[in-house]
């Protein structure tokens, strides 16, 4: 007999809160066993946003140090254990797409010049998605909670509205509201950005 999503959820944050717990007081197995369950997870949040693998994986290396580091920071009350590093990844990205690229010569130089002729967006083409991330993420602060949160787990993590009912132990209507109202809000906000 398999068990309901809400239960399976539960068990999960559970466990991944038990983990960062445990990682918190320096254990390495636990943060291996974290990183088992949740690097997949966290290498597509910052593969979607970057759109090149060698950038998400230093990203998601980036990630889990800054996880290892401040996993006595977490706070099971304020959000779920996968939403909170999903939220430092995200955020990771965000930064890495906002740093400057100096220019190299040697072995470097020619790692770049093979950027520019794969499919790979160009430098302009990311600074725009840069400056578009960070309205969004300008625009997202601007929602209550609720929406906010159920619009990330939505649409960076990909929660159907029944998972998102589940997830949050909200009625399937609830859910949809939230979700409707606040990507209303987020358009406005982009719109007026």
């Amino acid at each position: 007999m398999s068990q309901d999503p809400q239960t399976r959820t539960a068990e999960s944050n559970a466990r991944l809160a038990a983990l960062l717990t445990q990682c918190a007081l320096r254990n390495q197995q636990a943060f291996a066993d974290l990183y088992r369950a949740t690097a997949a997870k966290l290498f597509g949040v910052t593969l979607r946003i970057l759109r090149r693998e060698d950038w998400a994986e230093e990203v998601l290396q980036e990630s889990y140090v800054n996880i290892w580091n401040h996993a006595a920071d977490y706070a099971v009350q304020k959000s779920a254990p996968l939403t909170w590093m999903t939220s430092i990844a995200r955020n990771r990205s965000l930064d890495w797409l906002r740093r400057p690229r100096q220019e190299n010569s040697g072995a470097e130089y020619e790692i770049a010049v093979e950027s520019w002729q794969d499919e790979a967006p160009g430098p302009l083409e990311q600074l725009m998605r840069a400056d578009a991330a960070g309205a969004l993420a300008d625009c997202l602060g601007t929602l209550d909670s609720r929406q906010r949160q159920t619009i990330v787990l939505a649409f960076f993590h990909g929660l159907s509205h029944s998972e998102l009912a589940a997830h949050l132990q909200q009625p399937l209507g609830t859910i949809k509201t939230w979700v409707r109202r606040g990507l209303e809000r987020l358009k406005n906000c982009l719109a007026s950005a």
